[in-house]
């Protein structure tokens, strides 16, 4: 990590007039410049610089924040990243901490096992195309493929000699050292001597994000079932399969053009669409999903197309990991290419127009073709068909925005001939067991007189939008969360302080409310999740934080006078201390919340009920009528504790 004082000083030195100066053309406007957005085509200036905020703005696409994520967002760079680039910029040395001797050893090793992989991939690139074997076998092979020039030089793709031990010698003579290459995964270190990883083999490099080559695969030419047909790097200081995909470095400026990620199986995939015209594109080279991959493509997009070559044992394998994705946020949808071809083939016989036109007319929901998938299956089989809904019912359920789920609940009922309601009720279940067994932020019993029992809203409330509440809470946690709330008993009779995030936090969850404003609902979670693990968050680190909308959110709502609610004003109350915000508005701003829920929801309840009635659909309407009773109920107690805070 990066000192927390470098850090401070990088930022109070990072002048963010001086740095948007480097990219954009600003004029000076009052105490603020004004300059044309970089972030998107605009011919009216709307982006504008406060030197004295810190702070840039686009008042076109919404984008903000300090210089570093100005930095992250142009150049699509991590954080840290970031911070090193102005840290050069301005001079400051950049030391995560004094390092211990054997942490020195372990940079020096990354950084030698890095120099060894960029000469690694120099040799199998030469070999390919100077060598008699290299031309003959490798690069025939390739050619064989159908793969073009400029393809095989993109993506420095290489011929490693089929030869046991050619490229060892060739880099111990280069004056690189055995444990290096060990490390690399480049030689193994054999009984009877030094043996290449990858002899006989195409080589594929695999490139970070930055454009490094921190590993290989190698792709066998040989017909022996008994030999792996690929092989990969192994695990090393500098490459990790679960955290990096084949491509990314030459898909992130499509992805982030595109605002979609094409996901594919294998090396020759991606190859054969990059060639074909489409760049969106990066492998999982063959291994299940893992969350680092996954937000991974989640810093350029939130939309992901998975193409499946039809084979039905393959796709079945992989939905497994899917609800990963979904579970992440991210947009989810499915190819199914024809019978007995793969991204490969496929793009060979078609132009990058009718590429395009295929993926936008075939490709579905992930959630509707998991549905028809396994309906094949299981067919007319009652017991098959509990399975199926079980396995729908916990996709759905990684799902976090609460709209979506009830447009993929609704969808799925038609598909499956089963009642919303039932699937509503067990996807809610599901979600709730999930909630109870993480870690909660205070003790259960606390939480138990956090939250009246009478006030629990009912479960078949879904998606509603309650925006203008949801930032007022939100304000509340960014300003105020560490603050002291009020102080309860537990079953002991120890006192027990809970601060406003811990109340705000508890009321939400055990309601098992959604924020459905995305931004909103991703700076609540991170909160939440901040606290289970015993830490406090302040605004600086989501003014600072590394996610762009993050940070873009915390400026505008820290940086803007807030405004009471309608409701509180209605009350003719004014808030005119802390004290009184904490402890008057605060559990005003949940109450109204809530009402605002229940108020909506009963709107659209009495619209069903008029269809219904129409209809003649008399179990429908009692069912509407049980409903808009119990939430009638309910706001009629939330108006009585409204009132109750109030005065």
């Amino acid at each position: 990590m990066i000192d927390h004082a470098t850090v401070e000083r990088i930022i109070a030195t990072a002048n963010i007039q001086e740095v948007v100066q480097d990219f954009v053309s600003l004029k000076k406007r009052g105490v603020n410049y004004l300059g044309l957005c970089p972030f998107h085509n605009e011919k009216s200036p709307s982006f504008t610089v406060s030197p004295a905020k810190g702070i840039f703005k686009c008042f076109g696409c919404g984008k903000g924040g300090n210089s570093v994520n100005f930095i992250m967002e142009l150049e699509h760079l991590s954080y840290f990243e970031a911070l090193k680039y102005l840290g050069k910029k301005y001079g400051i040395e950049v030391k995560e901490r004094e390092l211990s001797l054997d942490e020195v050893k372990q940079n020096d090793d990354r950084e030698s096992m890095m120099v060894l992989n960029a000469w690694a991939q120099r040799h199998f690139s030469d070999t390919l195309y100077h060598h008699i074997d290299g031309k003959n076998i490798g690069l025939a092979y390739l050619k064989e493929r159908g793969m073009r020039d400029e393809t095989i030089k993109k993506f420095q793709l290489g011929y490693s000699l089929d030869n046991r031990d050619a490229f060892s010698q060739s880099a111990i003579k280069q004056g690189f050292k055995k444990e290096y290459l060990v490390k690399a995964g480049l030689t193994i270190d054999h009984e009877h001597g030094l043996l290449d990883r990858f002899y006989g083999r195409v080589i594929f490099p695999i490139h970070s994000i930055s454009g490094r080559v921190i590993g290989f695969g190698g792709r066998v030419l040989r017909n022996d079932k008994k030999t792996a047909k690929y092989l990969n790097s192994p695990e090393s200081e500098i490459y990790h399969k679960g955290q990096t995909l084949y491509g990314i470095y030459f898909a992130k400026q499509a992805i982030t053009r595109e605002n979609k990620c094409l996901l594919v199986e294998g090396y020759t995939d991606v190859t054969s669409l990059h060639q074909a015209g489409i760049e969106n594109v990066v492998a999982s080279s063959g291994t299940s999903l893992t969350v680092e991959q996954i937000r991974l493509i989640k810093r350029f997009t939130p939309n992901v197309t998975i193409l499946y070559d039809g084979d039905a044992a393959g796709i079945k394998a992989s939905l497994r990991g899917i609800d990963l994705v979904l579970e992440e946020g991210l947009n989810v949808r499915v190819l199914l290419l024809p019978a007995g071809e793969d991204p490969d083939s496929f793009s060979k016989t078609r132009s990058a127009k009718e590429l395009l036109e295929f993926i936008g007319e075939k490709e579905e929901d992930f959630i509707s073709f998991k549905t028809n998938l396994l309906l094949v299956d299981a067919g007319k089989d009652p017991v098959k068909r509990a399975g199926l809904i079980s396995d729908i019912v916990r996709s759905i359920g990684a799902i976090p925005d609460a709209i979506i789920r009830t447009v993929y609940i609704r969808e799925c009922s038609r598909l499956l001939d089963i009642e919303e309601r039932v699937l509503f009720s067990e996807v809610g279940s599901l979600r709730r067991k999930k909630y109870e067994s993480d870690q909660q932020v205070v003790p259960h019993d606390i939480y138990a007189q956090l939250q009246h029992k009478e006030l629990v809203v009912p479960s078949f409330v879904q998606g509603v939008f309650c925006e203008e509440q949801e930032k007022e809470l939100i304000y509340y946690l960014l300003k105020y969360g560490e603050r002291v709330h009020s102080t309860y008993e537990d079953v002991n009779g120890d006192s027990f302080e809970i601060t406003v995030a811990n109340y705000i936090i508890a009321e939400i969850k055990n309601d098992e409310l959604e924020f459905n404003n995305l931004a909103y609902r991703q700076l609540f979670d991170e909160y939440y999740r901040m606290l289970n693990k015993g830490e406090q968050p302040e605004a600086r680190h989501f003014l600072q934080h590394p996610d762009v909308k993050i940070s873009e959110l915390s400026v505008d709502i820290l940086t803007s006078e807030h405004i009471a609610s309608k409701l509180w004003e209605k009350h003719s109350a004014y808030v005119e201390s802390e004290e009184m915000i904490l402890k008057l508005a605060v559990p005003k701003s949940v109450i109204v919340y809530k009402t605002k829920i229940i108020q909506s929801v009963m709107g659209k309840l009495h619209t069903q009920l008029s269809v219904s009635h129409k209809e003649g659909n008399q179990e429908q309407v009692n069912a509407i009528l049980a409903q808009l009773n119990q939430l009638n109920q309910l706001k009629m107690r939330l108006s009585k504790e409204l009132d109750r805070v109030v005065l």
